[in-house]
């Protein structure tokens, strides 16, 4: 009879590391509310054109970052070999077809995403509401382009 614990891939969520509260506080204040901003506006004029488009994405996963010196989680998930030792790997996620992607991108994530990310960033600004503006920053890709995380 085989065990259940090794039928069940395990995943483990890696904490996520960089500078204290204070001092992402103070980034914020003095330099996070306003380069996230610039930077939203330079990621979304690369995105007008077809080469800056893989920029610009790379500046829309990171504006946790830029707001707040907030680094990304990362999810492993452990895997036994034949001879019993385990092993972290990466998580791979299964994404959808890169022309549904491309489609959904097109016709609808361009704008909504402009509208997704004004309203996140509001409510990073007001303070009070900076949770879930965090959290609506953490899923631009999947507005923006249908990512899986």
């Amino acid at each position: 009879m085989a065990n259940v614990q090794d039928q069940t891939p395990q995943i483990v969520i890696a904490p996520r590391q960089g500078p204290g509260f204070l001092a992402r506080a103070v980034w914020f204040v003095l330099v996070g509310w306003w380069l996230t901003a610039i930077m939203i506006a330079i990621a979304y004029l690369l995105a007008l054109s077809i080469l800056g488009l893989p920029f610009a994405f790379y500046l829309f996963n990171r504006i946790p970052a830029f707001l707040t010196l907030r680094g990304r989680s990362k999810t492993y998930q452990v895997e036994t070999a034949a001879d019993g030792t385990r092993y972290l790997t990466a998580a791979n996620v299964e994404q959808r077809p890169m022309w549904m992607r491309a489609v959904w991108f097109i016709c609808v994530g361009f704008w909504f995403g402009a509208i997704w990310m004004a309203v996140a960033y509001v409510l990073c600004v007001l303070i009070v509401t900076m949770p879930f503006g965090i959290a609506m920053f953490n899923r631009v890709g999947a507005v923006m382009t249908l990512l899986r995380y």
